[in-house]
C-alpha cells in the first residue's frame, strides 16, 4: 500500500511539472507584454498617473521574469531590474528605488532613448555607457537571488507608476564617495543613501 501511494505521488509530480512550467512562462509573457505597454506610455507621457488595473504588472508575474538573472536584456522588466541590481545591490532599498527613478525619469525625457532597455544600454556603442555595469566587461548574470527579487519588485512598481520619485526628477547620479567633474554642471536634487542626484539647469539633457 505504501509503495502504491509513493508511486501515485511521483506520477502526480511528473504530471504537474510541465503544467507549472507552462504557468510560469505565461506569467512571464504577460508581465513582459504589460511592461511594453507601460514603458511606451511613460515615454509618451511622464505624468505620475498609475497604470490601470488591467495593465498593471502583478507581483507573481514580475517574479516569473528572468528568475535566474541570466536572460538576455531585451524586455523592460529585465533591463530595469538588472540595472537596479547592479547599480545598487548590497545597498538599502531606498537606493535601489532611486536608481529606478533615474531610469524612468530618463525614459520620460526627450534627451534620452524612448525604451527602458535603450536608456539602460545608452552609450554602449561608443564604450561610454551611462550605466557603468553595462560596459565594465564583466558577466551580467545575477549572483544573489534575494536582492534580485527585490530589484524586480521595485522595477514592477516603477513600471506601474507606483514608485514615488525620491530623486525629484533627477537624470544623473553618482556614488557620494566620489566627486566627478561633470556634477558641477548640474543642479543637485537629492542625497539618498550612498548616492547623490542631479538634473540639468534647463530642459536639455543627454
Amino acid at each position: 500500500m505504501r509503495l502504491h501511494w509513493i508511486a501515485t505521488c511521483v506520477a502526480m509530480m511528473l504530471l504537474a511539472g510541465p503544467a507549472i512550467a507552462a504557468d510560469q512562462q505565461q506569467k512571464q509573457q504577460a508581465a513582459e507584454n504589460k511592461a511594453e505597454v507601460l514603458e511606451q506610455k511613460a515615454a509618451e507621457n511622464s505624468s505620475p498617473a498609475p497604470a490601470r488595473k488591467a495593465e498593471a504588472i502583478t507581483k507573481s508575474e514580475v517574479q516569473a521574469v528572468d528568475p535566474a538573472g541570466a536572460a538576455p536584456l531585451d524586455d523592460a522588466i529585465t533591463c530595469l531590474a538588472r540595472s537596479i541590481y547592479w547599480e545598487a545591490k548590497g545597498k538599502d532599498s531606498v537606493d535601489m528605488e532611486a536608481v529606478a527613478n533615474v531610469v524612468m525619469n530618463r525614459l520620460g525625457h526627450g534627451g534620452f532613448p524612448d525604451t527602458v532597455c535603450g536608456v539602460v544600454k545608452q552609450g554602449s556603442e561608443t564604450g561610454s555607457c551611462q550605466f557603468s555595469w553595462w560596459c565594465d566587461g564583466r558577466p551580467d548574470s545575477v549572483q544573489e537571488e534575494v536582492p534580485y527579487a527585490l530589484a524586480k519588485e521595485i522595477a514592477r512598481k516603477a513600471l506601474n507608476k507606483q514608485l514615488p520619485d525620491r530623486t525629484r526628477g533627477a537624470l544623473y547620479f553618482h556614488d557620494r564617495t566620489v566627486k566627478p567633474g561633470w556634477a558641477r554642471e548640474y543642479i543637485r536634487t537629492a542625497d539618498i543613501g550612498l548616492f547623490r542626484f542631479y538634473k540639468p539647469h534647463g530642459k536639455s539633457a543627454k
